[in-house]
């Protein structure tokens, strides 16, 4: 029973993650206007959370092949449920921003461990694909349920509620995560200390750097962080190229499949989700859509991401991880295109057959992402690799939502028609992205080494 409460524990951990991440999309009007926050405000409640996941996520599943990925997801586990406690009481704009990514940098161990756990677990080739596929549903899931419940809660009394139910499941999963098998990798190196600062603070200086871009790229404060983060994340380059024991080894860059994956990641990010995450916004604005429909609307993409990465099993075992991610990365292009030519006067069935269509190659896209970062990486780091995949996505999410604001609302665009066409150019340059992305996935990448029998893998 070991694998399925593994499967089962990990799979709901990252749901949990999911849903914290996407709920203030539902309630943001609420939420700002409840914390005083104001605009400037209102962008880092909704930029938050990315930091920490950003910053942590490499760091997080280092850390868990190293020294147990059990360990590692209850702390996490912990982390976010009391950090998503923290945000429900929370007064003001400043706290709450804290609490946020406090439960991003807990959600970035229970994402990067759990897969790790995942694949520890399924040591099988055939059981492990099938395992992915379910935590590949679990990454749609979240993203399904945390627009609703938010709204529905907010609705129902506060959107302070949705914050405590998280703190609640945080809470619960790191009693549940107590219950699985410790891993780890067989050959703990020492800690990269130098490393995980340099990685940490340059990740997350360059978020917030993004984040307050919004506000004016000429601002001393954006400057300051955009150059300090760049300047880190340099500093992490050298320092682990000259390091003995590195937190990345720089060597994986020249394994075709993990820059296929990781280029996936990129893409996905700054490409569907960078969109998805502006969809609710518009739709109020421009077209009159209230925050119900909007909530329902988004379903129309991540409930078919659910159950295709349910599905991706049965696809042929021909078919490579890297003929999956690009192929559904082009697919993911056709139906963003499919929601060109909305007007002032469009109605949400108007998103529909081009969100179903992005969602249906999402989940394929899901599963074979959580598949290939665990295979592109040699045995004992699966971890690193979930990881590193994972934070290529959010650190593309927050480069595509900042380019997505930018090319979608510029100044003046305060009309009905103005948001209108600043969704068309939105559109089209995240449409793009993911067209860059599969191209880049098909001719950097090749069919991932497959995973070896249980009997070769030196994990315990």
């Amino acid at each position: 029973m070991s694998p399925r409460r593994t499967l089962a524990t990990a799979s709901l951990g990252t749901v949990a993650v999911l849903v914290a991440f996407t709920a203030p999309l539902a309630n943001f009007n609420e939420t700002v206007a409840g914390l005083g926050a104001g605009h400037r405000g209102g962008t880092w409640v909704l930029s938050s959370m990315s930091i920490g996941l950003g910053a942590f996520l490499l760091t997080a599943g280092r850390l868990a092949d190293d020294y147990g990925r059990r360990r590692w997801f209850v702390l996490g586990s912990l982390l976010l449920g009391l950090a998503s406690l923290a945000g429900a009481a929370s007064t003001d704009v400043t706290a709450f921003v804290a609490s946020r990514v406090a439960a991003g940098a807990g959600g970035a161990a229970v994402v990067a461990a759990g897969l790790g756990m995942i694949a520890h677990a399924h040591p099988d080739p055939l059981a492990r694909g099938r395992a992915t596929g379910v935590w590949g549903a679990s990454v749609g899931a979240g993203i399904a349920i945390g627009p609703l419940l938010g709204n529905y809660l907010s609705s129902l009394h506060s959107w302070r509620d949705v914050y405590v139910v998280l703190g609640v499941a945080g809470l619960a999963l790191a009693v549940a995560g107590r219950g699985c098998p410790e891993s780890r990798s067989d050959h703990r190196a020492r800690l990269d200390l130098a490393g995980v600062v340099l990685m940490a603070l340059g990740t997350a200086s360059l978020l917030a750097g993004l984040t307050e871009g919004r506000a004016g790229w000429a601002r001393p404060v954006t400057v300051v962080l955009l150059a300090a983060g760049a300047a880190m994340l340099v500093a992490f380059v050298v320092v682990e190229g000259r390091s003995t024991h590195p937190m990345l080894d720089l060597g994986l860059l020249r394994r075709p499949a993990f820059r296929a994956v990781n280029i996936a990641g990129l893409a996905t990010g700054a490409g569907i989700i960078a969109l998805m995450s502006y969809v609710s916004g518009f739709v109020g604005s421009a077209l009159g859509i209230s925050a119900t429909t909007a909530a329902w609307l988004m379903l129309a993409w991540s409930l078919p991401s659910v159950v295709t990465a349910f599905a991706a099993r049965r696809l042929p075992e021909a078919w490579s991880g890297r003929a999956r991610m690009s192929g559904a990365l082009a697919v993911i292009t056709v139906g963003q295109l499919l929601v060109l030519g909305v007007g002032t006067g469009s109605g949400p069935a108007r998103f529909v057959p081009g969100l179903l269509l992005a969602g249906v190659a999402t989940g394929v896209l899901n599963a074979a992402m959580g598949r290939e970062s665990v295979a592109s990486v040699p045995p004992g780091q699966a971890g690193l690799g979930s990881g590193a995949n994972n934070t290529a996505r959010y650190l593309g999410s927050a480069l595509g939502v900042t380019v997505v604001s930018v090319v979608a609302a510029p100044a003046g665009a305060v009309t009905a028609q103005g948001l209108v066409d600043g969704w068309h150019r939105a559109v089209l340059v995240t449409a793009l992205v993911s067209l860059v992305g599969a191209v880049g996935v098909a001719l950097l990448g090749e069919r991932a080494p497959r995973p070896q029998p249980a009997s070769v893998l030196s994990e315990r």
